[in-house]
């Protein structure tokens, strides 16, 4: 997903703010929801955005900190998440270089 948040070290990093991409990839038992097509025996990705979209509207000044939050809020509200891997990147952050990206991948069981 694509975002638009806050982040950053300088201060008008944390005014502007910046596009940032989020892949998450969620560990889960989704077995019944394949065998019922039932919402109910997995995680809704629409319930996943919206934690995301939460947590990233909280300004961090390191991309670090924002993806920790994440995968921990991720692991705290859905029982059903065994193990959280997510990947956030900066898009074109300001370092005086052309750069499409930066950011941290975050694994946590």
């Amino acid at each position: 997903m694509r975002l638009h948040a806050f982040h950053g070290v300088m201060a008008q990093e944390r005014k502007i703010g910046a596009d940032f991409i989020i892949h998450a990839e969620i560990d889960t038992d989704f077995s019944d929801a394949m065998k019922h097509d039932d919402l109910s025996g997995t995680i809704s990705y629409a319930d996943l955005f919206q934690t995301i979209k939460r947590e990233m509207s909280i300004p961090s000044k390191l991309v670090e900190h924002a993806a920790g939050r994440i995968a921990q809020a991720i692991l705290s509200e859905y029982a059903a998440a065994k193990s959280v891997k997510l990947k956030l990147t900066k898009v074109n952050p300001p370092m005086g270089a052309e750069c499409q990206g930066a950011g941290v991948e975050i694994v946590l069981p």
